[in-house]
């Protein structure tokens, strides 16, 4: 390639880790990075617009080629905290859900949680820019990323997505990983994937360049985070993937829409 790798990367804390790692390393000089939001950065790499990005997983769906890059990702082996569903009453009683307009990993997940773990089939809405001020009375939503952490001080009820996938698959969940629509240069990789490992070993660093006030970034990165694309993460993730497929969810509302 003779230009620059364009590769688009999350704008929340929990990719601070491999992106402290990623500026760091000599391999920085080789790509052109940029920081949105995930739908913003799934929709990037959809159009060509990068070519890979630290995208949400249910997106594979719609990409006619694609290749999962490395060895680290942004998954949970258990409850992550920053995925979740909020509501002011018990979940069944919850009669309509908000979904985060930033998503499409989580609002898949909870499509399929609602269907075949709490099995409830409330009214799904896609939530605009300021739909957490609705979550209330029957009304819930599923929020992620910082604002989640930050949601935690709000809502009484919260149900954690990659806990509940946990407790009803048995594995852990990746809500995204390094995607690219295209093969890219081995060497290029290698470099790529060790800048992530490095990032993920400077925890303490990136903690302290990242002062923030609603939870602990070092609990959220070393117990909710687990930041390894293992053997045990890529089977969840197929699973995934199959559920997506056996119940013939339409993905279409929420992977095409700009916002």
């Amino acid at each position: 390639m003779d230009r620059k790798i364009r590769v688009g990367a999350v704008s929340y804390l929990n990719t601070k880790p491999l992106l402290y790692g990623i500026e760091r390393a000599s391999v920085a000089k080789d790509i052109e990075l940029i920081i949105d939001y995930p739908s913003r950065i799934a929709t990037m790499l959809l159009n060509d617009e990068i070519d890979m990005g630290l995208v949400p997983v249910a997106i594979i769906p719609q990409m006619q080629e694609y290749y999962i890059n490395g060895d680290w990702c942004i998954g949970s082996n258990g409850n992550v905290a920053s995925v979740c569903l909020f509501c002011e009453t018990p979940i069944e009683k919850v009669e309509r859900v908000l979904l985060d307009y930033q998503s499409r990993t989580s609002v898949q997940l909870a499509r399929v949680l609602l269907k075949e773990y709490w099995k409830i089939s409330p009214e799904l809405v896609d939530g605009g820019k300021d739909f957490r001020d609705h979550i209330k009375g029957a009304t819930a939503g599923v929020v992620i990323g910082d604002r989640a952490l930050e949601q935690r001080h709000r809502s009484p009820y919260i149900y954690d997505l990659a806990e509940a996938w946990k407790a009803l698959t048995g594995l852990p969940f990746v809500f995204a990983a390094w995607i690219s629509n295209k093969r890219l240069d081995a060497d290029f990789i290698k470099a790529f994937d060790e800048a992530n490992r490095q990032g993920v070993l400077h925890l303490d660093e990136v903690v302290a360049a990242n002062p923030y006030p609603y939870f602990s970034l070092h609990d959220y990165f070393t117990k909710h985070l687990d930041y390894r694309l293992d053997a045990a993460k890529r089977k969840g993730l197929q699973l995934f993937l199959q559920y997506l497929e056996e119940i013939q969810l339409d993905l279409s509302p929420i992977l095409n829409r700009h916002v």
